[in-house]
Protein backbone atom coordinates (compact mmCIF):
# COMPACT_ATOMS: atom_id res chain seq x y z
CA UNK A 1 0.00 0.00 0.00
CA UNK A 2 1.11 3.58 -1.14
CA UNK A 3 1.67 6.12 1.77
CA UNK A 4 -1.10 8.14 2.02
CA UNK A 5 -1.10 11.34 0.37
CA UNK A 6 -1.93 14.14 2.70
CA UNK A 7 -4.69 16.90 2.42
CA UNK A 8 -6.05 19.48 4.04
CA UNK A 9 -8.33 18.36 6.98
CA UNK A 10 -11.88 19.43 7.65
CA UNK A 11 -14.85 18.56 10.26
CA UNK A 12 -18.07 17.31 9.62
CA UNK A 13 -19.49 17.86 12.55
CA UNK A 14 -17.58 16.02 14.49
CA UNK A 15 -16.12 13.62 12.45
CA UNK A 16 -12.51 14.33 10.96
CA UNK A 17 -11.61 14.09 7.12
CA UNK A 18 -8.48 14.25 5.63
CA UNK A 19 -5.33 15.47 6.79
CA UNK A 20 -4.27 11.95 9.03
CA UNK A 21 -7.70 11.73 10.41
CA UNK A 22 -9.28 7.64 9.56
CA UNK A 23 -10.95 7.13 6.42
CA UNK A 24 -14.89 7.78 7.06
CA UNK A 25 -17.70 5.78 5.28
CA UNK A 26 -20.48 7.84 4.14
CA UNK A 27 -24.40 6.36 2.85
CA UNK A 28 -27.11 8.16 2.14
CA UNK A 29 -30.98 7.52 2.74
CA UNK A 30 -33.51 6.33 0.40
CA UNK A 31 -36.61 8.04 2.65
CA UNK A 32 -38.26 11.10 2.10
CA UNK A 33 -36.76 13.63 4.02
CA UNK A 34 -40.03 14.93 5.56
CA UNK A 35 -40.61 11.78 6.85
CA UNK A 36 -38.47 12.58 10.14
CA UNK A 37 -39.01 9.49 12.02
CA UNK A 38 -38.56 7.04 9.18
CA UNK A 39 -35.68 8.87 7.94
CA UNK A 40 -34.24 8.92 11.20
CA UNK A 41 -34.67 5.17 11.72
CA UNK A 42 -32.26 4.66 8.37
CA UNK A 43 -30.05 7.69 9.71
CA UNK A 44 -29.91 5.04 13.23
CA UNK A 45 -29.24 1.47 11.37
CA UNK A 46 -26.68 2.99 8.64
CA UNK A 47 -24.91 4.30 12.22
CA UNK A 48 -25.23 0.60 13.24
CA UNK A 49 -23.67 -0.97 10.72
CA UNK A 50 -20.70 1.47 10.11
CA UNK A 51 -21.55 4.90 9.05
CA UNK A 52 -19.80 8.26 10.07
CA UNK A 53 -21.38 10.36 8.20
CA UNK A 54 -24.69 10.18 6.07
CA UNK A 55 -25.74 11.94 3.52
CA UNK A 56 -29.58 13.20 3.29
CA UNK A 57 -31.72 14.65 0.16
CA UNK A 58 -32.71 18.65 0.65
CA UNK A 59 -34.79 19.16 -2.66
CA UNK A 60 -38.15 20.71 -1.25
CA UNK A 61 -39.06 23.29 1.36
CA UNK A 62 -40.54 20.31 3.23
CA UNK A 63 -37.26 18.37 3.08
CA UNK A 64 -35.44 20.89 4.77
CA UNK A 65 -37.97 21.61 7.32
CA UNK A 66 -37.79 17.65 8.40
CA UNK A 67 -33.89 18.11 8.56
CA UNK A 68 -34.37 20.65 11.15
CA UNK A 69 -36.10 17.85 13.46
CA UNK A 70 -34.02 15.11 11.97
CA UNK A 71 -30.27 17.06 12.80
CA UNK A 72 -30.70 17.40 16.38
CA UNK A 73 -31.73 13.74 16.80
CA UNK A 74 -29.27 12.09 14.31
CA UNK A 75 -26.09 10.11 16.20
CA UNK A 76 -24.09 11.04 13.01
CA UNK A 77 -23.35 14.12 11.23
CA UNK A 78 -26.19 15.37 8.61
CA UNK A 79 -24.53 16.45 5.07
CA UNK A 80 -27.52 17.98 2.72
CA UNK A 81 -27.88 17.21 -0.74
CA UNK A 82 -28.74 20.22 -2.95
CA UNK A 83 -29.52 20.06 -6.51
CA UNK A 84 -30.85 23.08 -8.75
CA UNK A 85 -32.01 25.29 -5.57
CA UNK A 86 -29.29 27.07 -3.92
CA UNK A 87 -31.79 28.62 -1.77
CA UNK A 88 -32.67 24.84 -0.12
CA UNK A 89 -28.79 25.01 0.55
CA UNK A 90 -29.15 28.13 2.84
CA UNK A 91 -32.47 26.31 4.29
CA UNK A 92 -30.40 23.56 5.09
CA UNK A 93 -27.86 25.33 6.86
CA UNK A 94 -30.54 27.17 9.03
CA UNK A 95 -31.50 23.55 9.96
CA UNK A 96 -28.31 23.42 11.20
CA UNK A 97 -27.05 20.32 8.47
CA UNK A 98 -23.04 19.85 9.38
CA UNK A 99 -22.11 19.78 5.53
CA UNK A 100 -23.61 20.57 2.31
CA UNK A 101 -23.41 18.51 -1.11
CA UNK A 102 -23.39 20.79 -4.44
CA UNK A 103 -23.19 19.82 -7.73
CA UNK A 104 -21.63 21.63 -10.14
CA UNK A 105 -23.58 20.41 -13.31
CA UNK A 106 -27.01 21.58 -12.01
CA UNK A 107 -26.22 24.59 -10.00
CA UNK A 108 -23.98 27.33 -12.47
CA UNK A 109 -24.97 30.65 -11.14
CA UNK A 110 -21.64 32.01 -9.85
CA UNK A 111 -23.40 34.67 -7.46
CA UNK A 112 -25.73 31.84 -6.07
CA UNK A 113 -23.29 29.26 -5.20
CA UNK A 114 -20.88 32.46 -3.77
CA UNK A 115 -23.93 33.30 -1.08
CA UNK A 116 -24.54 29.94 0.30
CA UNK A 117 -20.55 29.77 0.68
CA UNK A 118 -20.26 32.39 2.53
CA UNK A 119 -23.34 31.98 4.88
CA UNK A 120 -21.51 28.27 5.11
CA UNK A 121 -18.69 29.78 6.11
CA UNK A 122 -20.28 32.12 8.85
CA UNK A 123 -21.36 28.58 10.36
CA UNK A 124 -18.14 26.71 9.77
CA UNK A 125 -20.20 24.15 7.67
CA UNK A 126 -17.86 22.22 4.67
CA UNK A 127 -19.23 21.89 1.47
CA UNK A 128 -18.58 19.21 -0.91
CA UNK A 129 -18.40 19.58 -4.60
CA UNK A 130 -19.74 16.64 -6.34
CA UNK A 131 -19.03 16.34 -9.70
CA UNK A 132 -21.04 13.41 -11.58
CA UNK A 133 -20.51 12.43 -14.33
CA UNK A 134 -24.39 12.32 -15.35
CA UNK A 135 -24.58 15.97 -15.12
CA UNK A 136 -21.57 17.80 -16.48
CA UNK A 137 -21.92 21.27 -17.80
CA UNK A 138 -22.82 21.31 -21.09
CA UNK A 139 -20.15 23.36 -21.94
CA UNK A 140 -17.71 21.28 -20.51
CA UNK A 141 -18.82 18.13 -22.65
CA UNK A 142 -19.03 20.53 -25.87
CA UNK A 143 -15.29 21.21 -25.03
CA UNK A 144 -14.24 17.71 -23.71
CA UNK A 145 -16.79 15.21 -26.08
CA UNK A 146 -17.55 13.47 -23.37
CA UNK A 147 -17.44 12.47 -19.31
CA UNK A 148 -13.64 12.14 -19.61
CA UNK A 149 -11.90 12.56 -16.39
CA UNK A 150 -9.83 15.26 -17.61
CA UNK A 151 -13.64 17.05 -17.74
CA UNK A 152 -14.81 15.85 -14.45
CA UNK A 153 -11.79 17.86 -12.24
CA UNK A 154 -12.11 21.07 -14.81
CA UNK A 155 -15.40 21.22 -13.69
CA UNK A 156 -13.91 20.57 -9.76
CA UNK A 157 -11.45 23.16 -10.04
CA UNK A 158 -14.26 25.58 -11.49
CA UNK A 159 -16.36 25.22 -8.56
CA UNK A 160 -13.54 25.42 -6.09
CA UNK A 161 -12.50 28.58 -7.64
CA UNK A 162 -15.89 30.48 -7.03
CA UNK A 163 -15.85 29.34 -3.36
CA UNK A 164 -12.27 30.06 -2.84
CA UNK A 165 -12.57 34.02 -4.28
CA UNK A 166 -14.95 34.11 -1.17
CA UNK A 167 -12.78 32.86 0.91
CA UNK A 168 -13.61 29.59 1.50
CA UNK A 169 -11.63 26.33 1.81
CA UNK A 170 -13.73 24.21 3.89
CA UNK A 171 -14.30 21.76 1.09
CA UNK A 172 -13.89 18.01 0.16
CA UNK A 173 -14.19 16.90 -3.61
CA UNK A 174 -15.42 14.03 -5.49
CA UNK A 175 -15.03 13.37 -9.34
CA UNK A 176 -17.65 10.19 -9.97
CA UNK A 177 -17.74 8.45 -12.73
CA UNK A 178 -20.22 5.02 -13.20
CA UNK A 179 -17.19 3.83 -15.51
CA UNK A 180 -14.45 2.40 -13.06
CA UNK A 181 -10.87 2.84 -14.97
CA UNK A 182 -12.61 6.79 -16.02
CA UNK A 183 -13.11 7.05 -12.39
CA UNK A 184 -9.86 6.07 -11.35
CA UNK A 185 -8.25 8.18 -13.62
CA UNK A 186 -10.29 10.95 -12.75
CA UNK A 187 -9.50 10.86 -8.75
CA UNK A 188 -5.35 10.15 -10.02
CA UNK A 189 -5.51 13.44 -11.76
CA UNK A 190 -7.29 15.29 -9.32
CA UNK A 191 -5.31 14.16 -6.69
CA UNK A 192 -2.42 15.86 -8.66
CA UNK A 193 -3.93 19.17 -8.80
CA UNK A 194 -5.74 19.98 -5.52
CA UNK A 195 -4.79 19.13 -1.87
CA UNK A 196 -8.48 19.11 -0.67
CA UNK A 197 -9.59 16.36 0.58
CA UNK A 198 -11.46 13.19 -1.77
CA UNK A 199 -14.57 11.45 -1.28
CA UNK A 200 -14.53 8.48 -3.30
CA UNK A 201 -17.16 6.80 -5.02
CA UNK A 202 -18.63 5.23 -8.09
CA UNK A 203 -21.72 6.60 -9.45
CA UNK A 204 -24.75 4.39 -10.02
CA UNK A 205 -22.34 1.61 -9.41
CA UNK A 206 -25.86 -0.26 -9.58
CA UNK A 207 -27.34 -3.60 -7.91
CA UNK A 208 -25.52 -6.38 -5.93
CA UNK A 209 -23.40 -8.19 -7.21
CA UNK A 210 -21.90 -6.11 -9.91
CA UNK A 211 -22.83 -2.83 -8.02
CA UNK A 212 -20.45 -4.06 -5.41
CA UNK A 213 -17.97 -5.69 -7.34
CA UNK A 214 -17.33 -2.01 -9.53
CA UNK A 215 -17.14 0.22 -6.19
CA UNK A 216 -14.58 -2.51 -4.39
CA UNK A 217 -12.58 -2.03 -7.53
CA UNK A 218 -12.46 1.69 -7.87
CA UNK A 219 -12.45 2.38 -4.99
CA UNK A 220 -9.89 0.23 -2.89
CA UNK A 221 -7.51 0.49 -5.85
CA UNK A 222 -7.77 4.34 -5.14
CA UNK A 223 -7.18 3.76 -1.36
CA UNK A 224 -4.07 1.19 -1.96
CA UNK A 225 -2.48 4.13 -3.99
CA UNK A 226 -2.81 6.37 -0.69
CA UNK A 227 -5.50 8.37 -2.51
CA UNK A 228 -8.99 9.20 -0.59
CA UNK A 229 -10.58 10.13 2.76
CA UNK A 230 -13.97 9.38 2.86
CA UNK A 231 -15.86 6.70 0.90
CA UNK A 232 -19.76 5.98 -0.39
CA UNK A 233 -20.76 2.80 -1.65
CA UNK A 234 -23.45 3.92 -4.38
CA UNK A 235 -25.55 0.60 -4.49
CA UNK A 236 -29.02 -0.02 -5.82
CA UNK A 237 -29.53 -1.49 -2.59
CA UNK A 238 -30.91 -1.12 0.90
CA UNK A 239 -28.27 1.94 1.79
CA UNK A 240 -27.61 -0.36 4.97
CA UNK A 241 -25.77 -2.31 2.16
CA UNK A 242 -23.60 0.33 1.37
CA UNK A 243 -22.53 1.23 5.09
CA UNK A 244 -21.59 -2.23 6.06
CA UNK A 245 -19.45 -2.84 2.59
CA UNK A 246 -17.60 0.27 3.14
CA UNK A 247 -16.37 -0.69 6.74
CA UNK A 248 -15.84 -3.87 5.23
CA UNK A 249 -13.64 -3.00 2.58
CA UNK A 250 -11.99 -0.43 5.01
CA UNK A 251 -11.06 -3.26 7.82
CA UNK A 252 -10.22 -5.69 5.13
CA UNK A 253 -7.45 -3.31 3.43
CA UNK A 254 -6.46 -2.58 7.32
CA UNK A 255 -7.35 0.99 7.14
CA UNK A 256 -10.03 0.80 10.13
CA UNK A 257 -9.96 -1.02 13.19
CA UNK A 258 -11.74 -4.30 13.10
CA UNK A 259 -15.26 -3.92 14.60
CA UNK A 260 -17.32 -6.88 12.95
CA UNK A 261 -16.36 -10.58 11.52
CA UNK A 262 -13.76 -10.94 9.01
CA UNK A 263 -14.87 -15.14 8.30
CA UNK A 264 -12.45 -16.91 5.47
CA UNK A 265 -13.03 -20.10 4.62
CA UNK A 266 -11.30 -22.35 2.25
CA UNK A 267 -13.21 -22.55 -1.61
CA UNK A 268 -13.62 -26.49 -0.62
CA UNK A 269 -12.38 -29.65 -2.75
CA UNK A 270 -12.16 -33.51 -3.05
CA UNK A 271 -10.28 -33.56 -0.18
CA UNK A 272 -12.92 -31.65 2.40
CA UNK A 273 -14.48 -34.48 4.62
CA UNK A 274 -17.72 -31.81 5.24
CA UNK A 275 -20.01 -29.51 3.48
CA UNK A 276 -17.82 -26.51 3.51
CA UNK A 277 -20.13 -23.82 1.80
CA UNK A 278 -22.74 -25.38 4.41
CA UNK A 279 -20.11 -25.00 7.61
CA UNK A 280 -19.45 -21.42 6.34
CA UNK A 281 -22.64 -20.29 5.43
CA UNK A 282 -24.03 -21.17 9.05
CA UNK A 283 -21.06 -20.03 10.92
CA UNK A 284 -21.14 -16.92 9.27
CA UNK A 285 -24.79 -16.14 10.18
CA UNK A 286 -24.63 -17.05 14.04
CA UNK A 287 -20.80 -15.37 14.09
CA UNK A 288 -22.23 -12.05 12.35
CA UNK A 289 -25.78 -12.19 14.80
CA UNK A 290 -23.01 -12.52 17.83
CA UNK A 291 -21.18 -8.92 16.31
CA UNK A 292 -17.63 -10.28 17.55
CA UNK A 293 -14.38 -8.65 16.06
CA UNK A 294 -12.48 -11.59 15.13
CA UNK A 295 -11.29 -13.36 12.29
CA UNK A 296 -12.50 -16.80 12.07
CA UNK A 297 -11.67 -19.47 9.57
CA UNK A 298 -13.73 -22.32 8.33
CA UNK A 299 -11.50 -25.29 7.06
CA UNK A 300 -12.65 -28.28 5.09
CA UNK A 301 -9.98 -30.73 6.25
CA UNK A 302 -7.35 -31.05 8.92
CA UNK A 303 -4.75 -31.61 6.87
CA UNK A 304 -3.77 -28.13 5.83
CA UNK A 305 -6.71 -26.08 7.32
CA UNK A 306 -4.96 -25.05 10.46
CA UNK A 307 -1.72 -24.29 8.71
CA UNK A 308 -3.22 -22.35 5.72
CA UNK A 309 -5.06 -20.33 8.33
CA UNK A 310 -2.77 -19.89 11.39
CA UNK A 311 -2.93 -16.27 10.75
CA UNK A 312 -6.90 -16.60 11.81
CA UNK A 313 -7.81 -15.80 15.79
CA UNK A 314 -9.87 -18.87 15.44
CA UNK A 315 -10.74 -21.75 13.34
CA UNK A 316 -12.43 -24.91 13.23
CA UNK A 317 -11.51 -27.91 10.69
CA UNK A 318 -12.94 -31.03 10.10
CA UNK A 319 -11.58 -34.65 9.43
CA UNK A 320 -12.85 -37.66 9.73
CA UNK A 321 -16.32 -36.76 11.82
CA UNK A 322 -14.58 -34.32 13.78
CA UNK A 323 -14.44 -30.59 13.99
CA UNK A 324 -10.66 -29.46 15.26
CA UNK A 325 -11.05 -26.38 17.06
CA UNK A 326 -7.54 -23.78 16.24
CA UNK A 327 -6.80 -21.00 18.14
CA UNK A 328 -3.66 -18.74 16.00
CA UNK A 329 -2.93 -22.29 14.09
CA UNK A 330 -2.75 -24.65 17.65
CA UNK A 331 -5.34 -27.26 17.81
CA UNK A 332 -7.23 -26.31 21.16
CA UNK A 333 -10.34 -28.85 21.18
CA UNK A 334 -11.32 -31.76 19.18
CA UNK A 335 -15.22 -31.69 18.73
CA UNK A 336 -18.25 -34.20 17.00
CA UNK A 337 -18.64 -32.95 13.10
CA UNK A 338 -22.19 -31.88 14.23
CA UNK A 339 -21.15 -29.68 17.00
CA UNK A 340 -18.59 -27.91 14.74
CA UNK A 341 -20.70 -24.04 14.42
CA UNK A 342 -21.65 -24.23 17.73
CA UNK A 343 -18.31 -24.79 19.41
CA UNK A 344 -17.02 -22.19 17.25
CA UNK A 345 -19.46 -19.37 18.16
CA UNK A 346 -18.88 -20.70 21.80
CA UNK A 347 -15.42 -20.63 21.78
CA UNK A 348 -15.40 -17.33 19.53
CA UNK A 349 -17.40 -15.57 22.44
CA UNK A 350 -14.91 -16.72 25.22
CA UNK A 351 -11.85 -15.85 22.97
CA UNK A 352 -13.40 -12.63 22.90
CA UNK A 353 -13.50 -12.18 26.72
CA UNK A 354 -10.81 -13.83 28.10
CA UNK A 355 -8.17 -13.32 25.09
CA UNK A 356 -5.66 -15.16 23.39
CA UNK A 357 -3.33 -16.36 25.85
CA UNK A 358 -5.82 -17.33 28.35
CA UNK A 359 -7.91 -19.32 25.53
CA UNK A 360 -4.41 -21.31 24.36
CA UNK A 361 -3.62 -21.76 28.39
CA UNK A 362 -6.98 -23.94 27.92
CA UNK A 363 -6.75 -26.08 25.25
CA UNK A 364 -7.46 -29.81 26.23
CA UNK A 365 -4.61 -32.27 26.49
CA UNK A 366 -5.38 -34.47 24.12
CA UNK A 367 -6.49 -32.02 21.30
CA UNK A 368 -3.67 -31.70 19.46
CA UNK A 369 -2.48 -35.31 19.66
CA UNK A 370 -5.79 -36.46 18.50
CA UNK A 371 -5.48 -34.00 15.57
CA UNK A 372 -1.94 -35.76 14.64
CA UNK A 373 -3.35 -39.07 14.25
CA UNK A 374 -6.66 -37.89 12.10
CA UNK A 375 -3.88 -35.96 9.84
CA UNK A 376 -1.48 -38.81 9.80
CA UNK A 377 -4.71 -41.10 8.57
CA UNK A 378 -6.22 -39.24 6.05
CA UNK A 379 -2.19 -38.33 4.46
CA UNK A 380 -1.90 -42.29 4.36
CA UNK A 381 -5.75 -42.03 2.72
CA UNK A 382 -5.43 -38.84 0.61
CA UNK A 383 -1.46 -38.00 0.24
CA UNK A 384 0.51 -35.41 1.47
CA UNK A 385 -0.40 -32.22 -0.08
CA UNK A 386 2.26 -30.18 0.69
CA UNK A 387 5.12 -33.25 -0.20
CA UNK A 388 6.11 -31.12 -2.91
CA UNK A 389 9.68 -31.71 -3.22
CA UNK A 390 8.85 -35.69 -3.01
CA UNK A 391 6.48 -35.33 -5.83
CA UNK A 392 8.51 -33.62 -8.05
CA UNK A 393 11.61 -35.96 -7.61
CA UNK A 394 9.08 -39.17 -8.42
CA UNK A 395 8.10 -37.46 -11.41
CA UNK A 396 11.30 -36.32 -12.54
CA UNK A 397 12.35 -39.80 -12.09
CA UNK A 398 9.53 -41.10 -13.96
CA UNK A 399 10.53 -38.94 -17.06
CA UNK A 400 14.29 -40.09 -17.12
CA UNK A 401 15.31 -36.66 -15.73
CA UNK A 402 16.34 -37.29 -12.67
Amino acid sequence: MSPRKHTKQLHVGGVAVGGDAPISVQSMTTTKTADVDGTLAQVYALKGAGADIVRITCNEVEAAQGLAEIVPRSPVPIIADIHFQYRLALAALEAGVQGLRLNPGNIRNEDQIKTVAKEAKDRGVPIRVGVNAGSLDKDLLAKFGSAVPEALVESAQKEIGYLEEVDFTDIKISVKHSNVPSMVDAYRLLSETVEYPLHLGVTEAGPLPGGLIKSVAGISTLLLEGIGDTIRFSLTADPVEEAKAGRQLLEFLGLRERKGLDLIACPSCGRADVDVIKVANEAQEKLAAANLPIQVAVMGCVVNGPGEAREADLGIAAGKGKGHLFIKGQIVRVVPESEMVDALLEEAHRLVEEGIEARLAAADADAARLAAETRAQLIEIQGDANNAAARRRRVAEVAGKA
